[in-house]
């Protein structure tokens, strides 16, 4: 270890990717790292996001990369050209995991597990002399520690937390914090957002963490409920309307459920579901049941005569609807409508459906809002906090499945572990 840091010691509380990341940049700069968990070990809804196959990135070029950001794409731009796709691929190759391209253009190991890169992983960490602290549940500083009103301006300054344990509450010093709790969302595997009071106490501002990457509610019948939940409904095509009166036209595949409508295509829109729903209370969707037909081949097709067949299998027969898909019509359209072959065809290639809320966060694969970055600085620092860094899904940001969430996890937790390793360093404090 380099002697210049042998008095430097800094907590990263959180052992999802962000705060393992933040920890290796540390101990590899000669900083003692302790890992504190409230779990009983350290990646569990890493482990958990990997279990139908380790979507660990994206091999899409950068620019449409940084569009899934949203409307944070502007903050998160700086941390993947510092840390991107193909900076996380030959890391990875580092640790010993081989990755490839898959059809979709996602990208994951060879063996498309998320166990072993973790075991090897935390191997290499221990080797660096990172500790790790299981069921230490961070409980906030200790009383009477400078509070922002006392801070001053970016200054090495102890900072006292507390931990449940059990062993009883421990008071830990440390010259830095890296804070990667995560959002909301699978609070079972350790993202409960019991951060959120012990941050706000301090005068840093949270946005409210909402649902993202989630399924919506839908008023289905019980006979839609009872035979189709749990059915995918592949080729379909979504549009709406956002906030901004944006139209968003998309393709793929959704699964209907017990309660309403999530999957893929779902959760790449809820952003923008979310935030029209709660501006309006609700919000009707179109979906094309034959996205790959314009409607001048449907019309035709649908208003051929179809003699004695019944209008299910003419449907089948003629454009292909069947299954899931004549269900969802009979779900959504008034009977008249199917006696009107004209009416059917164009609802066929529009079929409102109404969404009326999103699920709880509690279901949801990621959660949306947090610690805002205009509190931070460029390196992930709260602005009038010095020495406590922010990183992963705690802050205020989201992205659809695919990699992207976590690539941005892992960036982040790069960039707040060597900002804490600059603040602590021979000059101190970004000096």
């Amino acid at each position: 270890m380099s002697s210049s840091f042998d008095s430097a010691r800094v907590a990263v509380i959180g052992g999802g990717p962000a705060g393992l990341m933040a920890a290796e940049v540390l101990s590899l700069q000669g900083v003692q790292v302790d890992v504190h968990d409230a779990m009983p070990s350290v990646g569990r809804k890493f482990l958990m996001a990997g279990k139908g196959g380790m979507n660990i990135t994206h091999s899409e070029s950068l620019e449409p990369f940084l569009d899934r950001y949203g409307a944070r794409r502007e903050w998160i731009a700086p941390l993947l050209e510092t840390f991107g796709p193909d900076a996380l691929r030959a890391w990875l190759r580092e640790l010993g995991v081989e990755t490839f391209v898959g059809s979709s253009g996602r990208v994951f190991p060879t063996d498309m597990k998320a166990a072993p890169m973790l075991r090897a992983w935390l191997h290499r960490l221990r080797e660096t002399g990172v500790r790790f602290h299981m069921r230490h549940k961070w409980m906030g500083w200790q009383i009477g520690e400078a509070t922002a009103a006392d801070a001053p301006a970016p200054a090495r300054q102890p900072h006292t937390l507390l931990f449940a344990t059990p062993d009883g509450e421990q008071a830990v010093t440390y010259d830095a914090v890296v804070l990667a709790l995560g959002g909301a969302s699978w609070p079972r595997l350790g993202s409960d957002a019991a951060w959120v009071p012990l941050i706000t106490a301090r005068d840093v501002p949270v946005r409210p963490l909402r649902p993202a990457n989630c399924g919506f509610d839908v008023d289905w019948s019980p006979y839609l409920r009872e035979r189709f939940a749990g059915q995918p409904v592949k080729s379909i095509a979504i549009a709406l309307t956002d906030v901004d009166q944006k139209v968003h036209n998309r393709q793929g595949e959704i699964l209907l459920t017990e309660t309403g409508l999530e999957g893929s295509l779902i959760y790449a829109l809820s952003a923008a579901i979310r935030e029209r729903i709660l501006a309006d209370g609700e919000l009707t969707i179109t979906l094309d049941l034959a996205p790959g037909l314009p409607l001048e081949r449907v019309i035709p097709e649908v208003t051929r005569p179809r003699g004695s067949r019944s209008i299910s299998s003419h449907l089948q027969g003629r454009v292909g609807i069947t299954g899931v898909k004549l269900a969802l019509l009979h779900e959504m359209l008034p009977k008249d409508v199917f006696a009107d072959a004209t009416r059917l065809a164009h609802a066929m290639k529009a079929l409102p459906v109404k969404l009326l809320r999103a699920r709880p966060i509690a279901e949801a694969i990621s959660s949306a809002g947090g610690i805002p970055f205009e509190a931070l600085d460029e390196h992930l620092m709260i602005e009038h906090l010095p020495g406590v860094f922010c990183a992963g899904e705690m802050l205020d940001w989201e992205a659809p499945t695919g990699g992207y969430l976590l690539t941005a996890c892992f960036a982040s937790g790069l960039v707040a572990g060597r900002g804490a390793a600059a603040f602590v360093g021979p000059r101190g404090a970004f000096a």
